[in-house]
């Protein structure tokens, strides 16, 4: 049984390409310095559009979590951790914490981005705490 895949679109594929190459990227609004996962068509602070991608380190804390101990396909091994992580440089994404079941995680924990490839074309971003 296969992941479910996330859509790869022009608006995307930026971010995509940066995880194929190990590096997490967000959009940057060129108008105002926004920085804004995940990627649109237009800035959510000042609505422009004249938007381009950066480079950010990765890291962060957990703002939220939970874990799952009852999978929603045999391709997920459960028991697995879901979380919303705030970046350093701002943007705050959902992603997975790998290589912990839940255990001992607290709010405000420190982690950092590594990739796992789900298929030939998506690297998917998780974080492992530091």
């Amino acid at each position: 049984m296969e992941k479910i895949l996330p859509p790869i679109n022009a608006i995307s594929q930026p971010y995509w390409d940066g995880c194929r190459q190990g590096v997490l990227r967000v959009q940057r609004c060129i108008t105002c310095g926004h920085l804004q996962l995940y990627p649109r068509i237009f800035c959510t602070q000042c609505t422009g559009e004249d938007l381009d991608w950066i480079d950010v380190s990765g890291k962060g804390t957990i703002a939220s979590y939970t874990v799952v101990t009852r999978a929603i396909s045999k391709a997920y091994s459960a028991p697995y951790v879901v979380s919303l992580i705030d970046l350093d440089e701002g943007p705050r994404m959902m992603s997975s914490i790998v290589h912990c079941d839940g255990t001992g995680l607290e709010v405000g924990m420190s982690v950092e981005v590594a990739f796992e490839s789900w298929s030939e074309t998506i690297m998917m971003p998780v974080f492992k705490v530091l």
